[in-house]
């Protein structure tokens, strides 16, 4: 089935104190084209990210986020008592050893001295934590995934109808097709009654106009345009990504029909090849979208 190359997902995970993120909007592409942004705790896995991405999206210009968000309490400094007491005490000793005035605001005083805040460690990627982010990842993928097949559903209804149009114009060209060679015919003697000094040979006219008639003939074009229309439908039926498949047998479908165009000397046929046109151009706009 189709599935279009327009999609969205997004999905979280909690992991301690974080909530894992992960956003994944993808466009038509002719592959796959990957722009991400990535949380510096999880850039060692970037290639591997990278990896799961094209792996499940296959082709389209894709915009893959993952972030972190934090509880409040999370990134608080913590501040080391035993060493702001110390500071405190040596603070208040000096003061009345040397007479100088204690500080008004203890606190800031107290907070701007050296090392009275914990160092945080430098924070590590644990396995435990990348499973998470794997499980984002996946869900995130296959919501945009199911986004696709549901667009994809939209495309094909739309080519189906567009195929069903082609179809029938080709079949409302016939009766033009018949009457064109009499109208020929006749249109032919009656140039040659114009001129009644003239002489021809009956036999030799029926073979030049059959020999004028095979020309224009366009029964060979309308069994290829036929042929090109099944396979068209076929395609649309297969599990795999099949927009570059489509796109060249729409490429073939209008080879036919300005074939058939190119033959057509009957206003009536033109005017059915224009619509034909129509219709697989926008075959051809649709078929961009396509997987």
């Amino acid at each position: 089935m189709i599935q279009s190359m327009t999609g969205y997902g997004k999905a979280v995970v909690t992991y301690g104190q974080k909530k894992i993120n992960v956003e994944v909007k993808s466009l038509n592409g002719k592959s796959i084209d990957i722009s991400a942004r990535i949380a510096p705790l999880y850039r060692e896995k970037e290639m591997e990210m990278r990896q799961m991405v094209a792996k499940a999206l296959v082709r389209g210009k894709v915009d893959f986020s993952i972030w972190i968000e934090k509880e409040a309490d999370a990134d608080a400094v913590v501040i080391n008592p035993s060493i702001v007491e110390n500071y405190y005490r040596q603070i208040k000793t000096i003061s009345q050893e040397r007479g100088i005035p204690e500080p008004q605001d203890w606190f800031s005083t107290l907070l701007r001295m050296p090392d009275v805040t914990l160092r945080t460690e430098q924070e590590e990627l644990t396995d435990e934590e990348w499973a998470k982010v794997v499980e984002c990842i996946n869900a995130a993928l296959s919501q945009l995934c199911d986004f696709r097949k549901q667009e994809g559903e939209a495309l094909q209804r739309k080519f189906e109808e567009k195929i069903d149009n082609i179809e029938a114009l080709m079949k409302s060209i016939e009766p033009f097709e018949v009457s064109r060679v009499e109208k020929i015919k006749a249109r032919i003697v009656e140039g040659l009654k114009n001129i009644p000094e003239v002489e021809y040979d009956k036999n030799r006219l029926e073979q030049e106009l059959i020999y004028y008639i095979e020309k224009l003939d366009i029964s060979e074009e309308k069994q290829r345009l036929a042929n090109h229309l099944r396979y068209f439908r076929e395609t649309m039926k297969e599990n795999d990504a099949v927009g570059k498949k489509l796109g060249f047998i729409a490429q073939e479908m209008g080879r036919e029909i300005n074939t058939t165009g190119s033959k057509s000397n009957q206003a009536e046929m033109q005017q059915i090849v224009v619509k034909m046109k129509d219709e697989l151009e926008q075959i051809k706009e649709q078929v961009l979208n396509a997987l």
